[in-house]
């Protein structure tokens, strides 16, 4: 089965870090481009942040540059999402993606075709 599976997120307080997970299984996940993603309550789903395949370019949205890291490794087919400095406006569902896009640069508005199953990330004091 072709799947990301989530890992991480919870309940932290203002300033503090979490680390989210996602491992691929039944594809390699170094053939692709990926992706994080959240959803807050009573809000559309938003781009957090992008990595091309073989990690050439990343990028965040501005409400979180600075304080989240993509990465990957590749070696273990894994994605990763490093979030310091956490602040409330930071609490929603997380999803972890999977883009088939081969490009010098990644974009948050691509098609990414598999998913996570999502994880919750709270901050609140």
């Amino acid at each position: 089965q072709l799947q990301l599976v989530q890992s991480g997120g919870g309940s932290v307080q203002p300033g503090g870090s979490l680390r989210l997970s996602c491992a691929a299984s039944g594809f390699t996940l170094g053939d692709y481009a990926i992706g994080w993603f959240r959803q807050a309550p009573g809000k559309e789903r938003e781009g957090v942040s992008c990595m091309t395949r073989r990690g050439g370019w990343t990028s965040y949205e501005d409400y979180v540059k600075g304080r989240f890291t993509i990465f990957r490794d590749d070696a273990r087919n894994s994605m990763f999402l490093q979030m310091t400095s956490l602040r409330p406006e930071d609490t929603a569902v997380y999803y972890c993606a999977a883009a088939d896009r081969w490009a010098r640069e990644c974009s948050m508005t691509w098609k990414y075709e598999y998913w996570g199953q999502g994880a919750q990330v709270t901050v609140s004091s």
